[in-house]
């Protein structure tokens, strides 16, 4: 039975917490929309005050939960790639020791996947993110700078291909170890923005349940794409909407958020209101899954 989780069902939103614990500075790709720092103003995804040690992320998680028992899900979600980084192994397993009852949720690029879930599959991880922008390396090319595979860089579509190939077999094989697999797409207009349902396809044939359209940031190489309107959004969504479930309330949060995400102040609740319920999800999946 899963429990509800704030990032995938809409009635647990404003009702339960979650605690991002940012032990996962490295990463093994490079977005080009995505800028990573130690910063404590700025309310960005990538953004975390400090990174801190395994050890330290249990002392948090024992805060949190003392001070707000709704919190019930320990997530790693950067502010590097998750399977980057052997700290984030690590923190799991001291969070499956010392917090049994809590549920794990990853934030992933896909790349490292295939070759981590024997890991994922031990620390019991619940839930899984994995950032799908595209399936055409043709697309892939124009959105990431560069893909560090094995001792290699790589770059333009065949860099693309790797990070896609590795995706889809990740999304494959997790979803078929029970684990709850829910895609993020940036949507980035002129770039991405012809082919979500064909990523939407893709994903949900992979093993995705639910599909999180988000709008561009404009930073990095797309400092001067202007992000997508409410308008270009909501269109996106409904285009995909009869392939695979989709996610209205995201946030796009800090690397070390904390708390009850429909709580926190400053970013608007997206203008569509989510048409299911948490039993619509977990229907579906396993309907896939059987």
């Amino acid at each position: 039975m899963w429990l509800p989780h704030p990032c995938y069902d809409p009635e647990a939103h404003f009702k339960i917490g979650r605690i991002h614990l940012p032990v996962a500075p490295l990463c093994n790709i490079r977005c080009g929309y995505c800028i990573r720092a130690i910063n404590r103003d700025l309310d960005l995804p990538g953004m975390t005050r400090e990174v801190i040690r395994p050890d330290e992320a249990i002392r948090r998680v024992k805060k949190a939960i003392t001070l707000d028992p709704r919190i019930q899900i320990a997530a790693v979600a950067g502010h590097g790639d998750p399977l980057a980084n052997a700290a984030t192994i690590e923190t799991f397993a001291l969070v499956d020791r010392h917090f049994p009852g809590m549920k794990k949720c990853l934030s992933t690029n896909g790349l490292a996947l295939p070759d981590r879930l024997p890991d994922l599959k031990r620390v019991n991880i619940d839930y899984l993110t994995v950032t799908l922008n595209t399936v055409d390396p043709e697309i892939g090319k124009d959105i990431y700078v560069r893909v560090s595979w094995r001792g290699r860089i790589y770059h333009g579509p065949e860099a693309a291909q790797i990070l896609l190939d590795h995706q889809l077999e990740g999304i494959y094989q997790a979803s078929r170890a029970g684990i709850f697999v829910k895609i993020n797409t940036v949507f980035i207009p002129g770039i991405n923005s012809d082919c979500v349902v064909d990523v939407a396809r893709t994903a949900r044939d992979a093993g995705a349940c639910i599909m999180n359209i988000m709008p561009l940031i404009p930073a990095g190489i797309f400092s001067d794409t202007p992000a997508p309107t409410p308008e270009e959004l909501k269109a996106a969504r409904a285009r995909c909407l009869p392939v695979i479930r989709q996610w209205y309330l995201c946030k796009q949060c800090r690397a070390d958020a904390v708390g009850v995400p429909g709580e926190e102040m400053g970013k608007p609740v997206q203008e569509e209101a989510c048409p299911y319920t948490y039993s619509h999800y977990t229907d579906s999946c396993a309907a896939f899954n059987h």
